[in-house]
């Protein structure tokens, strides 16, 4: 008798009727069961965890892709608003009627640990900080050497034209010139007596490779004045290849960052590359994914108390008075109906008696 007079004057606090709030329970049938109090509190703690939780993660999230500080909060405000939600869903279609049902219940786990998945991403770049940095570093010097290389590999069919070419002429150019230098060395081994006809002086024989060398050097001149446009022309076009891809390159480097995508792409670098971290990382996930379950786990295996039977028999009282009403309204129209249709009967017969 005590206990139930205990029951019946117990008024909750402000800070259990927001647990109840965050866990969906009704608190005028709650203040009325100590074990379901006691259950909920819980449950509304898990609730209130992930929900906190949530709202870190997601505003670290946020300062990774915007600089305003007031920005990233608002918005990691709001998405733990939507998480909260989603976990208040979750935990109030878990009644005593279908919390045993496997496909219900795998669905609830496979959306959470889709949640927490994602959730836990900005908990690990937060926590692996100074080693994502470094990677980061890395990898963007990886991506320079990656963009010069399809840079070079794009004007590589251009280039080799043109170097071509440009041997090419210049190899003329040296052709020429090495006949004009074996001439001017014939001219002058005859004029020193040490070759052809060994004479001294400037015989005939000496004045035919004069000429001879004269004539070569002429033409070469000629054929210089004609190609070193060309040779120029091509060495032009080559820097300006080079300027190009030097642009092409500088603008690369301003596009590189590291933001949250970028960020995430090192993690998983590192965690490919250093072993010691593999383990840890997917502890945290486990544990962070964990975070995201509480309520679930919570509301599912947590023993279940007599105010859930009270909510069920509340339900269904519900359903019975409104089939009652639905049935009374349809008795009560079905009457006026047949009334109704007697009146009419009733007035046709005075009216053709």
């Amino acid at each position: 008798m005590q206990q139930s007079i205990k029951r019946e004057s117990y008024v909750s606090t402000k800070t259990e009727q927001f647990l109840w709030w965050l866990a969906t329970a009704e608190k005028e049938l709650l203040e009325q069961s100590i074990t379901g109090r006691s259950k909920y509190n819980v449950i509304g703690m898990c609730v209130l965890s992930t929900w906190l939780f949530a709202t870190l993660a997601w505003s670290y999230f946020f300062s990774t892709v915007t600089s305003s500080f007031i920005a990233a909060i608002a918005l990691g405000l709001f998405m733990g608003f939507i998480i909260l939600t989603i976990d208040r869903a979750l935990i109030k279609s878990i009644s005593p009627t279908n919390n045993r049902k496997v496909l219900p219940l795998i669905f609830r786990i496979i959306l959470a640990i889709s949640i927490g998945t994602f959730m836990a991403q900005p908990a690990l770049l937060y926590l692996f900080d100074k080693e994502v940095r470094v990677q980061v570093s890395i990898d963007n010097e990886q991506r320079k050497k990656d963009k010069l290389s399809q840079q070079e590999a794009t004007y590589s069919t251009t280039k080799n034209q043109l170097l071509q070419q440009k041997q090419a002429l210049e190899k003329t150019l040296i052709d020429k010139y090495a006949e004009v230098a074996v001439a001017r060395n014939n001219f002058i081994a005859e004029t020193d007596g040490t070759g052809g006809s060994k004479k001294i002086g400037l015989k005939d024989i000496a004045q035919a490779k004069q000429k001879n060398y004269e004539h070569l050097q002429s033409e070469y001149g000629i054929l210089s004045q004609q190609l070193q446009p060309q040779i120029h022309a091509a060495d032009s076009a080559l820097a300006v290849i080079q300027t190009n891809i030097q642009k092409e390159q500088q603008q690369f480097e301003v596009l590189l960052n590291n933001g949250f995508l970028t960020r995430i792409a090192a993690l998983n670098n590192l965690i490919k590359t250093n072993t010691a971290l593999q383990f840890r990382y997917y502890l945290i996930i486990f544990i962070l994914v964990l975070i995201e379950l509480m309520p679930v786990l919570a509301k599912t295996f947590l023993p279940k108390v007599p105010y859930e039977e009270k909510i069920q028999l509340h339900e269904n009282n519900e359903l019975i008075l409104q089939k009652q009403v639905y049935e009374n309204e349809l008795a009560e129209g079905q009457l006026e109906n047949s009334l109704s249709t007697k009146k009419e009967r009733e007035n046709l017969e005075v009216k053709f008696a």
